[in-house]
Parts: C-alpha cells; sequence; structure tokens
C-alpha cells in the first residue's frame, strides 16, 4: 500500500520522467506540449496515463506510447502502468505550455 504523500511524491517523478520524452519532431518534450492529458497513481502502485498525439497519423504513434509505459515503469514503486491514447479531445497548439510556445518561437 503506497501512503498518499509517496502518490505525490511518486507523481513529480513520472512528471519528470515524462519531461525527459520529446516529439522526434517538435523539439518540445510532451508534457510541454501538452500531450499528456491524466496520470492517476493508485495506492497499488498501478498508473493510469491518457495522453494524445499531435495527429492520428503521428509516425511516433505506436513507439511514443510505449516509451512512456518503459520509463514511468521503470521507477521504484511502480506496479504497472496502462497508457490510453485518445483523440477527445483533440490536440491543439493552444494545449502547449508557455515555455513550449516560446520555445518554437510562437510567443
Amino acid at each position: 500500500m503506497i501512503t498518499s504523500k509517496e502518490i505525490e511524491i511518486l507523481g513529480e517523478e513520472i512528471i519528470k520522467i515524462i519531461s525527459g520524452i520529446y516529439d522526434p519532431e517538435i523539439p518540445v518534450n510532451i508534457y510541454e506540449l501538452g500531450l499528456i492529458y491524466d496520470v492517476k497513481i493508485s495506492d497499488q502502485g498501478d498508473v493510469k496515463i491518457e495522453m494524445t498525439l499531435t495527429s492520428p497519423n503521428c509516425p511516433v504513434a505506436e513507439s511514443l506510447p510505449a516509451e512512456v509505459e518503459e520509463k514511468v515503469k521503470a521507477i521504484e514503486k511502480i506496479n504497472d502502468v496502462e497508457v490510453n491514447i485518445v483523440f477527445d479531445p483533440a490536440w491543439t497548439k493552444e494545449m502547449m505550455s508557455e515555455e513550449a510556445r516560446l520555445e518554437l518561437g510562437m510567443l
């Protein structure tokens, strides 16, 4: 059983790990791009991540979610990871953080 404090710490660690994963076509990490919609951690250490892609035809549609799953699963105390790809709501440039828009010259 994982305590609520440990869940909070794990959540921060998951975001840090995800922030190290980049979309190969855009020089910004997937968290700042706004591709991560939700991260849920159970008190059993199971993680469910809901994410999207910049487009349904994204060339990394198979490899990117697998990379997220693999890297998050490597965190100590994480039991299982499930990554669900959703396209509703559809990703738009407005979902990017201000930092990402600045990096891409959109501000």
